[in-house]
This record gives structure tokens, sequence and C-alpha cells, in this order.
């Protein structure tokens, strides 16, 4: 998301802090730029007006052109914007209710509303370790209940078994109740959507909400259709007592202009947003970590949040005692691309960290893309056990033979080979250098709080 964006920005700022001093021309030429860059993203006019104007009264004062720099100070003062019309501090889930808590999902038919009930449901349980119950309200859309019990079934969510003819408000009830008997903390209702708003949907979602009372109603729209998203959540707020939008398929989304436009025009904030199929793919928003990315400061604070769910702690350890001991084969490198590929691969881990934008664009340029982690590792799979435990095994005919059985180049099986070269080599001379040698021998000066 936002990655047309975030390089148009990162152009447009790379110029401007070059230039060292600016006269108020300078900021007002920059801003005509970042106004095109946010129309071009789908942002709302109304609030690409509003956001321009805040940020040149603030960017054009004596303090910020006669200061050191001036340039830094002006990205300061539009990325503390971008922070505010995406909600200011981020908001989280409010659950702090008596149990069960209902959830209730509100939305368009398409919007990936069902998934996203088991994303949440799975969500609640592993952070906040809470039970979830979900029940599926859409009565209309064919196998749509039966849709949600199998995705309760792969995720291990308990669903609400289905009564044929039953009617949403008895649903709702019959769910709330249930989850009260069997000591759920939370239920997440999942209503119906139609393909466009009417009357006879809005009518139902007001009907599900009195019975419930939810402590969240949430919005669940597609960012992939833009400015009708916004439209769809302006229509939705103007009946529903909306607690916040969950914005789906932001993975798909370059430009970004809903999540941009959606706080301004409903006033909700945008809560999580999916980022993929999967069920763990789902996270909440962070405005300032998203402002962070946008202007390529990064992310380090998601990186290592997305580190510690995903590295095992138990391998992690097995691996440093390995390194200790100068064991590190091909079957630890294969470890290795499987725990980057489940941070997001190369491109995900990247798009986190600060100042990168410009190797971003030379990896592209050079074709190194997220598939390379998969051919890596079907390389190392096709190997035998014996030849990742020892690589002087493997002869040119072996290289043929790998190559062959992973669908890939020879050229390709000699680069893989010459990194576990370099990075064998590169743990050596740590394990000799030991904790403080290596950290004299480091090319600048250490964080303060590291071992010297």
């Amino acid at each position: 998301m936002f990655q047309s964006l975030s390089d148009r920005l990162g152009a447009i700022f790379d110029r401007l802090t070059r230039r060292g001093a600016l006269s108020e021309g300078d900021v007002e030429a920059a801003l005509r730029e970042v106004r095109i860059a946010l129309l071009e993203a789908d942002v709302a006019l109304p609030v690409v007006k509003d956001f321009v104007a805040k940020v040149k009264e603030r960017a054009v004062g004596h303090d910020v052109l006669r200061s050191v720099t001036p340039g830094q100070m002006v990205i300061k003062i539009v990325h503390d914007h971008l922070v505010e019309i995406l909600g200011g501090p981020g908001a989280a889930l409010d659950l702090a209710a008596t149990p069960p808590v209902p959830v209730l999902l509100v939305g368009l038919q398409g919007s990936g509303k069902t998934t996203t009930a088991a994303k949440i449901a799975r969500l609640i349980e592993t952070r906040e370790k809470k039970r979830v119950m979900m029940a599926s309200l859409d009565v209309y859309r064919p196998a749509a209940q039966a849709q949600l019990a199998a995705l309760g079934t792969s995720a291990g969510i308990a669903t609400l078994p289905v009564v044929e003819g039953e009617r949403p408000a008895a649903i709702t009830r019959r769910a709330l109740d249930a989850a009260r008997r069997e000591g759920f903390d939370v239920v997440i209702l999942d209503t119906a959507g139609r393909l466009g708003i009417d009357q006879a949907m809005m009518d139902e979602a007001a009907e599900i909400a009195v019975i419930a009372n939810p402590r969240e109603t949430l919005l669940v729209v597609d960012a992939l259709t833009g400015q009708d998203a916004v439209n769809v959540a302006a229509a939705f707020k103007g009946r529903l007592a909306l607690s916040g939008i969950v914005l789906t398929r932001v993975d798909g989304d370059g430009r970004g202009g809903a999540a941009l436009s959606m706080r301004s025009v409903t006033g909700c904030p945008i809560k999580l947003i999916g980022v993929g199929e999967k069920i763990d793919a789902i996270e909440p928003l962070h405005p300032d970590r998203i402002a962070n990315r946008m202007l390529g400061m990064g992310d380090v604070v998601s990186l290592v949040e997305k580190a510690a769910e995903t590295i095992e702690q138990e391998e992690a350890e097995k691996l440093a005692a390995k390194l200790e001991k100068g064991g590190f084969d091909l079957d630890d490198m294969a470890a290795q691309l499987r725990q980057l590929k489940k941070m997001g691969g190369v491109e995900g881990v990247m798009g986190m960290l600060p100042g990168i934008a410009k190797v971003k664009r030379q990896l592209a340029e050079a074709r190194v893309d997220g598939r390379i982690l998969g051919r890596q590792e079907a390389i190392i799979g096709s190997m035998t056990r014996a030849e990742r435990k020892n690589v002087n095994l493997l002869n040119a005919s072996r290289r043929r033979r790998i190559a062959a059985g992973s669908g890939t180049t020879v050229a390709d099986v000699n680069r893989l080979l010459k990194q576990y070269q370099e990075m064998t080599s590169m743990m050596k001379k740590m394990r000799k250098l030991g904790k403080k040698g290596f950290m004299r021998n480091l090319p600048f000066d250490a964080p303060q709080g590291w071992p010297r």
C-alpha cells in the first residue's frame, strides 16, 4: 500500500533536502507536486486541499525557512499531518466490556467480510488470548454460512451451528446466548452484504445492532475500490454507529487514496488492514508507522514485532548454538529463508527498513524479487542430506542435477553456494574475533549499550 505515493513523495523531498537553504517559492513548488501526487493516489480532493493548506501554513514560517535543516523541517511537518489525517494515535479494538463482547461486521458483498471475520477472530485469540465464537447472519448468499464454518474449522475458531431457515435477528440472539453459556469472551457477528447499498440491508443491520448492542461496529471495505470505498463508508456512517473501519486488500492497493481519505470523510478510524489472503494477514493500522513508511523513514517497530511473531525461539537458540560451534550448513540456511518468507519476503522486510527506497529501486532494476527466496529454497530442497551438510560434495554433475530438479539453472545454484560461502566466511571471522573483538573492528561507532 502507498508504494506509488511513497516513491513520488520520496523523490520530491529528496530534491528539497538537497537544496540546503529554502525560499518560500521552493516550498510552494514542492507542495504543488505533493498535491498532484496525492490526487494521483486517489485521495479525495477536499482532503488534499485541506492537507496542503495546513502544511503550507506551517512550512513557510520564518522558523522553518531559517532553520539549519529546512528540508527536514518540512518533511517533519508533512509527516505530522499525514499521521493526523490517518487518524492520530492508532485506535485499537475496544473489547473492554462484560463477556461475551459483541463485534458486528457490516459491509457490501465482495468486500472480504467473511474472511475478515475469521482473521479478526484469530487475531483476538492469538494476541488478546480471548476465546472467540463466530456467527454468520448471512442467510441470502449461497453457502455463506458454510464458508464461515469452514474458515473456523481451518483456523481453530468456534462457529455457531447453522439452523436452516433461521432469520438474522434470531441467529443474533442465539449466538449471544450460546456464547454466554459456553464462556466465550467475544462473539463476532458476520452480517449479510449486498452488491450495492439498499434500504433492506441497512434496516437489517440496524435491527441487529439494536439486538446485539455491539461494543465494536466495524465496516469492512475493499481498498481496491478507491473513492467508492469512501462513499460506502459515508453511507454506512449515516445509518449505523460505526466505531471503526477494516480496510481489506491493501496489499493490492499501490495508491492508498481510500486510507488517506477515510478518516477525514467519515470521522471513523481505520482500526485494521488486511494485508494478504492468509488467515494471519491482518494487522492494526498505526498512522505514525504508515507515515514513516510513506516518507522513506521505515518501520523498524513493526519489523521487530513481526520478527517476534514469526521467529520461533527454540529454533533461534539452536541456530545460535550451531553458529557458536561453526556448524552452519545449508539446512540452516533453508530455515532462515523460510523465516524470511514468513516475515513477508525480501520486499516485505525491506519496506520496513529506513532509507531503503533507492536500494529497492536498484533491486527492482536487477530483477531481484520475492520469488528468489522460493527458488533458493527449491535448490536446497533438491540436494541430498549429505550435500546439504557438506557443500564440498557438489561437483559439476551434481550441480546440474540439482538445477534440473529445482527448475533453475546451474548459475542459480552457483550463486546460492557463493552466498552460503560468504555467510560462513563472515561467521568464522565473527567467531574468531569474539563479541568484543568484532565490535572493535566495526567501521562505525557502535550504539550505546552494545558490548565493547
